[in-house]
């Protein structure tokens, strides 16, 4: 089932949802909407002198969420679905990475990069929210949501809520509450700090299912961790952390599978690690 938002001038859905059906969205779901009638008549303009109105031309707009979250296969048919229906369909691609998205279909695209909220854009919105809600919001603790969210409104908005509930009034002081898949990942990362071991890396295998089965994206998976791994590691290993942690980020682009590079980061993090420790204890 893909949830679908629905007026009479747009379509809005995100294809990414259906997992491995992604493509079938694709070639059914839009090349149906896209060969039926149009949503909307266009608009109708009367000209000044009263003679008859022009109507505008007639087209659906199918704006299309989490475009690089799909498929190879899925973008493919979106390809061909963009030529076939160019007519009568507008289709308006939303991506937070344009280099997972194919190159047929970034050149038939008009690429528009939207910023995103400053610190201070997101501390206004949380200050609407707190009025809204009727409570008092400091500063001080605003800015540290905003610090925290990583610019994301969505993820700023999570954060106040869940301050809000571990703490009816808001003091400028109170910590703010991470999410639980990024204490889960915290966690991860502690357990290869500490032993490297097939053991080990069998049970980390354990946690990265448990975290892709609950929808945290590959990429975000890997970047969080490589962070957290970096929190305790000697300046002389970031860099090839980092350098490895990029690697693997590019084998999930290409891949299908997404575990299998989340395990070979962690394993070569381990196999760096315990290269280290032996250097350096003999």
């Amino acid at each position: 089932e893909i949830n679908m938002i629905c007026s009479n001038v747009h379509i809005e859905l995100s294809p990414g949802d259906a997992g491995l059906y992604d493509r079938y969205v694709i070639q059914d779901v839009i090349k149906e909407m896209a060969s039926n009638k149009a949503l909307t008549s266009g608009t109708i303009a009367t000209k000044k002198d009263g003679s008859e109105p022009n109507t505008g031309a007639e087209f659906k707009v199918v704006v299309l969420n989490e475009v690089d979250r799909l498929s190879k296969q899925a973008q493919a048919s979106l390809r061909r679905t963009m030529e076939k229906y160019t007519s009568s369909c507008r289709l308006i691609l939303c991506c937070a990475n344009q280099s997972k998205v194919i190159e047929p279909v970034r050149s038939r695209c008009l690429g528009i990069r939207v910023a995103a909220p400053s610190h201070d854009d997101i501390c206004g919105v949380l200050k609407l929210v707190s009025r809204k809600e009727q409570f008092a919001l400091p500063d001080e603790l605003a800015i540290n949501i905003a610090r925290e969210s990583g610019r994301n409104i969505r993820r700023a908005i999570l954060m106040l809520e869940a301050c809000k509930v571990q703490q009816n009034i808001l003091t400028a002081d109170q910590p703010v509450q991470k999410t639980d898949w990024e204490l889960y990942i915290s966690q991860l990362a502690m357990d290869c700090a500490r032993e490297q071991s097939p053991q080990k890396l069998l049970a980390a295998r354990e946690k990265l299912y448990e975290l892709l089965i609950n929808c945290i994206p590959a990429d975000v998976i890997l970047k969080t961790l490589a962070l957290e791994l970096m929190k305790n590691l000697d300046d002389s290993l970031k860099h090839e952390v980092i350098e490895w942690a990029a690697f693997y980020e590019h084998r999930l682009c290409q891949g299908s599978k997404d575990i299998f590079h989340l395990e070979a980061f962690i394993a070569k993090f381990m196999a760096i690690y315990k290269r280290y420790l032996n250097n350096l204890f003999g």
